[in-house]
């Protein structure tokens, strides 16, 4: 919007040009997000304690996190604000793609939203079945993948590129829609699963986001997709702001969830930025190295199926408990601990990724 003002202003006032530079904007969305988060952050939390909106705590877990009951939960709600207010202040507003990433946001949020107010305001604790969440994910991330299919104007759209390798490009036609919905609902659930711990979850998503605004960047400008052998997508440069406002939002929201946390995000928020996650790496074609990048969601997840098959095939138990976060915390971890080592191995994660930028 602010971006649309700027153009008109730019017809007159030569200076307001500026803001045509993405890098500029991405500075400017990240900084509007922050400050959406951290001046609403403290009034949000107050209204989620007068109503009592507290975050009911498992009983076999971690006896260290019963006391954690009552803290104020559905925090997420916030992110989505900053980031979704950030990205269409600053944002080219006739980009079909950064629509497409608010609506996949806002949808996985709106799910998230329904399964927090029936867990913590209706007290019920099976919150919204795991068939009907799944239902409505598949809703969401089918639709999305079938937008992005349709709106595809170039080869490269629709293209699987593996990281190392300039010339392998794999036509998947169709399968794009498949491999697209997978990539959305499965980054959704996988953020989700690693959202346990005080900015456990926040932290790493602030890193993974950041990186992907870069190959969103790289991948948007024919000059340097062409010098760093990336797939050129028009269009797609624009999603740089998007990202930095995950940053900025994702900041923010942790200087109240850091250890020990005022407030959690909640599936509204979770689910919401695994899918944003999920969608950008779909968009500038670099699903592969999200997979690296967010090796800790990938873990996480692991952990859990290969507990619950272990369980169901052989009686026992992989881990001490799943997620992989509380099998560390069992093993005598201090919360803290297990939050800073995940953030230190997804920074070195981040990197590699960043690294198949130059190594192809």
């Amino acid at each position: 919007m602010l971006f649309w003002l700027a153009e008109l202003l730019s017809e007159h006032y030569p200076v307001f040009d500026v803001f045509k530079y993405l890098t500029l904007r991405a500075i400017l969305g990240a900084g509007t997000a922050l400050f959406i988060s951290l001046a609403l952050g403290p009034a949000l939390i107050r209204y989620l304690v007068r109503l009592q909106i507290g975050q009911a705590v498992r009983n076999d877990g971690p006896q260290t996190h019963l006391v954690k009951s009552g803290t104020p939960t559905m925090g997420g709600a916030l992110i989505l604000l900053s980031v979704c207010s950030a990205a269409l202040l600053w944002g080219d507003l006739s980009n079909p793609y950064l629509w497409v990433v608010v609506f996949t946001t806002l949808g996985f949020g709106v799910i998230g939203w329904v399964d927090d107010y029936r867990k913590v305001v209706e007290k019920n604790p099976r919150g919204l079945p795991a068939r009907w969440k799944y239902l409505w994910q598949s809703v969401v991330g089918i639709v999305t993948a079938i937008t992005l299919f349709m709106i595809a104007d170039v080869p490269a759209s629709t293209q699987l590129f593996v990281p190392f390798f300039k010339d392998v490009a794999i036509d998947l036609g169709l399968f794009f829609i498949v491999l697209s919905y997978f990539v959305l609902v499965g980054s959704s659930n996988a953020v989700n699963l690693t959202d346990g711990l005080d900015g456990l979850a926040i932290m790493p998503t602030v890193m993974v986001a950041a990186a992907l605004g870069i190959f969103a960047y790289v991948s948007g400008n024919s000059v340097m997709a062409d010098y760093l052998f990336m797939p050129f997508i028009p269009g797609t440069g624009e999603l740089i702001v998007f990202c930095a406002a995950m940053v900025g939002a994702g900041l923010g929201f942790l200087w109240f969830n850091t250890y020990p946390a005022q407030v959690f995000m909640g599936d509204v928020g979770a689910l919401a930025l695994g899918a944003a996650l999920g969608v950008v790496a779909i968009i500038v074609r670099a699903e592969i190295v999200f997979f690296v990048m967010g090796g800790i969601f990938v873990m996480e997840t692991l952990s859990v199926i290969i507990q619950v098959a272990s369980f169901k095939m052989t009686g026992k138990r992989v881990f001490r408990m799943a997620p992989l976060h509380h099998h560390f915390e069992l093993k005598g971890w201090a919360e803290p601990k297990v939050i800073v080592r995940f953030w230190i191995i997804t920074l070195i994660l981040v990197l590699a990724g960043l690294a198949t930028l130059k190594l192809r």
